[in-house]
């Protein structure tokens, strides 16, 4: 693996078909407080992380209103705007009402103002990618998938994706607008999204899997994942996102920290090659283990 690090080695995704990123990225959720609650622990370390990204050639960061709330976005524009070659992808729908508290509102107009705020608090003029972060089950999925639609043809923002959706949520969304992404919780133990990614690689969709590192009780002493630690010198974290990567074209993994040393030691990932058969291994240990 190289001394310096580089997102560039894990290949690039054209997001919507023409918003090119290197397919691993930075999801800015872990910068901000315990229970993605108010200011991180550490703001400067917070600031340094982010500043660090560019320099590690990591050009696609996932973060979203709710984060904080809003200190994420805060923070990556007090860092980073006006942004260069970074595309800094956003989500709104949950509201917060203190630590680990999530509920979701998909009312068309509020849907807009996530938008808007977002716009502004990220200091920008358009937003290269919009997420709806949870389908209200409260309000008619038509009238969420219609305000995005709008809001694709005024230019508010360039591409829209979803968050936690099945199949068919996604078909019927596509009737309304053209989904660029869909961000599901998936990573080598955890594949209960699996028909999703496989029908997001089938219509070029990009797939953003959450908490991509998870390896679980894979890296004991003797298993295949410590085989491949030992053989590459890596960390089983870094193993599992290199098998993340490896499983598919269009998947896009987004690892999170607040510190500037585990964020370097997650962009190594992207320079480890999986053989198909370290990679057809690890897939067969992770599905005995579930």
């Amino acid at each position: 693996m190289s001394s310096t690090p580089s997102a560039a080695a894990s290949g690039q995704f054209k997001i919507g078909g023409d918003l090119a990123v290197n397919r691993l990225g930075f999801g800015a959720m872990r910068i901000t407080g315990k229970g993605i609650w108010g200011e991180p622990a550490d703001r400067e370390e917070a600031l340094r992380v982010l500043k660090r990204l560019p320099e590690l050639e990591v050009d696609f960061i996932d973060t979203a209103d709710s984060y904080g709330p809003f200190v994420s976005e805060d923070l990556i524009a007090e860092a980073l705007a006006p942004y260069a070659n970074t595309t800094v992808a956003t989500k709104g729908a949950l509201t917060r009402h203190g630590p680990n508290i999530w509920q979701p509102v998909g009312r068309p107009e509020y849907l807009r103002q996530c938008v808007l705020m977002s716009l502004r608090r990220l200091k920008q003029e358009q937003i290269g990618l919009w997420q709806l972060h949870r389908i209200d089950p409260k309000v008619p999925q038509a009238e969420q998938f219609g305000v995005i639609a709008d809001m694709l043809k005024e230019g508010l923002i360039r591409h829209a994706g979803l968050s936690e959706v099945s199949v068919a949520e996604i078909e019927a969304a596509r009737k309304v607008f053209p989904v660029s992404t869909v961000q599901n919780r998936y990573n080598l133990i955890d594949r209960g999204s699996e028909a999703v990614l496989d029908y997001c690689e089938a219509n070029g969709v990009g797939f953003i899997p959450w908490f991509p590192l998870a390896s679980g009780d894979l890296a004991k002493p003797g298993t295949t994942l410590d085989h491949i630690v030992h053989k590459t010198g890596a960390t089983p974290s870094q193993v599992a996102l290199a098998w993340v990567l490896k499983r598919s074209p269009v998947m896009l993994p987004i690892p999170g920290t607040s510190s500037v040393a585990h964020l370097e030691d997650n962009v190594r990932a992207a320079s480890i090659n999986l053989s198909d058969e370290d990679f057809a291994a690890l897939d067969a240990q992770a599905k005995e283990a579930a």
